[in-house]
């Protein structure tokens, strides 16, 4: 099963130099443990642009979908064999990231 490890901030701050060798650390122990599918981290909210194709033409707007304190800065994806283990790796990337991380399993097409 795969799961989706979206890591949640609530300020601009990029990882420190400890937090992103830690989580280097951390994206290390996925590999070695067979759980490593991908990884990246995402700009800032403000890069964003939201496309919105159902009416015809798709229409863009600058910026964020959703005010919201907290976004997503970056996510794991991760192979696992249920959800106690995919919860435990989720504990691991939060210590090393020093953010909250947000766990959904990945539905199979």
């Amino acid at each position: 099963m795969q799961y989706l490890f979206a890591v949640i901030n609530d300020d601009d701050t990029m990882a420190t130099p400890e937090e992103a060798a830690a989580i280097d650390v951390f994206n290390d122990r996925l590999q070695a443990g067979q759980h490593w599918v991908f990884a990246a981290g995402l700009a800032a909210p403000s890069s964003a642009t939201v496309v919105d194709g159902r009416g015809g033409e798709a229409v863009l707007t600058d910026g964020p979908f959703v005010e919201s304190k907290e976004f997503m800065i970056g996510f794991w994806i991760v192979e696992a064999p249920d959800l106690d283990v995919a919860l435990a790796l989720a504990g691991e990337g939060s210590r090393a990231c020093n953010r909250k991380v947000e766990v959904r399993p990945i539905l199979a097409p």
